[in-house]
């Protein structure tokens, strides 16, 4: 076996202390661990696996306890991923159900530990970037032979994400669709309607003739009980650099669970929830946005902020997802860009 017990890790740490130099053995633990840490780092519970990122043993290790695999994809100075770690683990029955069902193994999306997947051996900023992580947290749950079963891509507030623990824990994928087991179990206070009034396309039964050169298509998948979709239309797109971004799409608003058809961007002919089944849309609302050609070039699944939301419509209405491909060094980028220009940037606003 290779992940680490933790009771070895005091003794690694005397071993070290033993022979540093006698400035740097004075120091406390705290302080050694603060100096050895990036800006920003949030620490872990101390009930993740310390694995040694061979991903198959770990399955294997995992499916002997009955468990599956959870692999947490960070970076430091993340604030969703600080309030997966404090909202979410923090809460007692998110804790103790994650540790029933699942053995947590941590990836830094910079890192540059080696990940060993059967026969292949990549550096976690490589991992990261063959798995196409865009956004942090991204969570991706393995069954017991290596495939995955879930991908969770951005932040789950407590409520979903405790669906989504049962979900997978439970392996109900064996028997239905997540979209499925969702709205049975997921009750929200919310407004109970959709929110249509943004949308400007005359035809929203036939999004392929929304379709226009240089405008993007963005179609928000939503649902009528939904807090998230409210925070979205009724805090975050009526802020006036968002309304600003948002005059530079054609936007469908399209109620995720319905039956009626609908022609899709690629000119198919589909109901919508069997759409949504086939894009594997998970998350209320999911911001998708589409090329003139019909083609699907990016899409935002999960809870974001104002800043986080504007980010992506610019990524997408600029083009800059064709420069670059990774979101997350763009939106560091964007930030640092309006910081100088004297804006006063709050990523959980």
């Amino acid at each position: 076996m290779k992940s680490i017990q933790r009771s070895y890790l005091p003794v690694v740490f005397f071993m070290a202390t033993f022979i540093m130099p006698t400035w740097l053995s004075a120091a406390s633990e705290g302080e050694l661990t603060a100096a050895l840490e990036n800006p920003g780092h949030e620490q872990v519970p101390d009930w993740f696996k310390v694995s040694f990122l061979d991903l198959h043993e770990d399955v294997a290790e995992a499916a002997a306890e009955n468990k599956r695999v959870m692999v947490y994809f960070y970076q430091d100075g993340c604030p969703y991923c600080k309030m997966l770690l404090e909202d979410n683990f923090g809460q007692r029955d998110i804790a103790e159900k994650t540790q029933k069902y699942f053995d947590v193994v941590t990836i830094n999306i910079w890192g540059d530990r080696e990940v060993t997947v059967g026969d292949k051996v990549l550096t976690e900023k490589n991992f990261s970037a063959a798995l196409k992580v865009q956004y942090t947290p991204t969570l991706i749950f393995f069954n017991e032979n290596n495939k995955v079963v879930f991908r969770a891509n951005g932040y789950y507030p407590p409520e979903k994400f405790n669906t989504v623990l049962d979900y997978v824990g439970q392996r109900l994928e064996r028997t239905q669709s997540f979209q499925s087991y969702l709205a049975k179990v997921e009750p929200q206070p919310s407004t109970g309607r959709l929110h249509t009034d943004i949308a400007n396309i005359k035809s929203p039964s036939n999004l392929q003739q929304a379709l226009r050169p240089g405008k993007y298509l963005l179609v928000m998948f939503e649902q009528k009980k939904c807090t998230a979709c409210d925070e979205l239309h009724l805090d975050v797109l009526i802020r006036p650099e968002s309304k600003a971004l948002l005059k530079r799409f054609n936007i469908s608003v399209i109620d995720m669970w319905s039956d009626e058809e609908i022609i899709q961007p690629d000119g198919k002919t589909n109901k919508i929830r069997d759409w949504v089944k086939q894009l594997d849309i998970k998350y209320a609302p999911s911001l998708v946005y589409f090329n003139d050609k019909g083609e699907e070039v990016f899409r935002s699944d999960a809870y974001l902020k104002s800043f986080h939301t504007q980010s992506v419509m610019d990524y997408v209405a600029s083009e800059a997802y064709k420069e670059q491909p990774n979101f997350q060094r763009y939106i560091d980028a964007r930030a640092k860009r309006h910081s100088e220009q004297g804006a006063t940037i709050d990523l959980m606003k």
